[in-house]
């Protein structure tokens, strides 16, 4: 149960074409992540399939049944929003139980439900507070905790993260992932992470202007990206790409080398140039490169090589890890 299938689904806005078709298999137990910049449809991919918005061609199968035209609530999903959307006058306990209330289902199962979904979010001492007096990420829990009561075919995720500082952004994230393993639902995340996208997924969808990129595991993205687009988002610093006549000599259009796979020197290499920024972040240090033949290179070495603004460099490519691309900016 759980799987979420998409035929030839496509979204119009007027004469706007927001996604033009989309074929995809989310297969039950897998946790999805739709990925891509601000404006590349995933939100709206993710509205049609919670029923919030109305496709305006082709088909969604829930389980195997046509569900296109399901109201929401009879879809057997849960979304968790950007904003919590919480009722601020209402307890904890009150908050998740809110669905299972207006569902009209016995008080003692909905205490049990709740203390349940309340036990597995680490809220169970919470369960009497007013949403005013809790942090943003205990927030955030009491909003995937209202959709766990439901018992959904699949959690569906709109950038829930986005609202929280850095470090609680990384704490919420292994906590979705925890939650995950334990409960083993389909679900759904959006985000325009790539960080996000390559350490919770086990599928990724890369998207671009309404259009899949791309469907694979992270790893896979990561080691054979398919296009020029993907080789650029997926990837954190993202990858060298050089184009002219250097690409031109190793037989493409456009060579790519990720920054991790490069060797550095200060005596020397294969790419001589300048550092024009070293950034410093303790286990590693990303160093921009100004080189002579190969425009601005970014390289990742070690957090401790004593290198710095103004230092002659020299890098060297792992040819074994180089990407080539054509004229269309597809992978050779």
């Amino acid at each position: 149960m759980g799987s979420i299938t998409l035929q030839n689904v496509s979204k119009t806005f007027g004469e706007v074409s927001v996604i033009p078709s989309i074929d995809l298999e989310i297969n039950n137990g897998e946790f999805a992540v739709f990925v891509g910049p601000s404006g590349c449809g995933k939100s709206t991919l993710l509205r049609l399939i919670a029923g919030l918005e109305d496709v305006s061609g082709g088909k969604i199968l829930i389980d195997g049944k046509d569900a296109t035209e399901k109201a929401p609530s009879q879809r057997g999903l849960a979304m968790v929003f950007q904003s919590y959307a919480l009722y601020p006058h209402m307890s904890v306990r009150s908050n998740i139980g809110f669905p299972l209330k207006m569902a009209k289902m016995d008080k003692a199962e909905i205490d049990r439900k709740v203390n349940e979904a309340a036990h597995i979010l680490n809220l169970t001492d919470y369960l009497d507070r007013k949403p005013r007096n809790l942090s943003g990420g205990q927030r955030q829990r009491v909003a995937i905790g209202r959709a766990i009561v439901r018992s959904p075919e699949c959690f569906l995720f709109d950038e829930p993260l986005s609202n929280l500082d850095a470090a609680l952004r990384v704490n919420m994230r292994l906590e979705i992932s925890e939650l995950h393993q334990k409960l083993k639902a389909t679900s759904i995340y959006v985000t325009h992470d790539q960080v996000e996208a390559m350490t919770m997924a086990d599928k990724i969808v890369v998207l671009n202007k309404g259009r899949i990129e791309q469907v694979g595991s992270p790893l896979d993205l990561y080691r054979n990206p398919r296009n020029l687009f993907v080789a650029g988002f997926i990837g954190s610093p993202k990858m060298n790409l050089i184009s002219g006549p250097k690409a031109l000599e190793k037989g493409a259009h456009t060579i790519g080398i990720r920054p991790e796979h490069m060797t550095l020197s200060t005596t020397e290499g294969a790419w001589k140039g300048k550092v024009t920024v070293a950034e410093h972040l303790g286990s590693d240090t990303f160093l921009h490169i100004q080189t002579e033949d190969h425009g601005t290179i970014t390289a990742r070495v070690s957090g401790e090589m004593p290198v710095r603004h103004g230092d002659t460099v020299y890098a060297t490519p792992d040819e074994s890890r180089l990407h080539r691309f054509n004229d269309k900016g597809l992978a050779q």
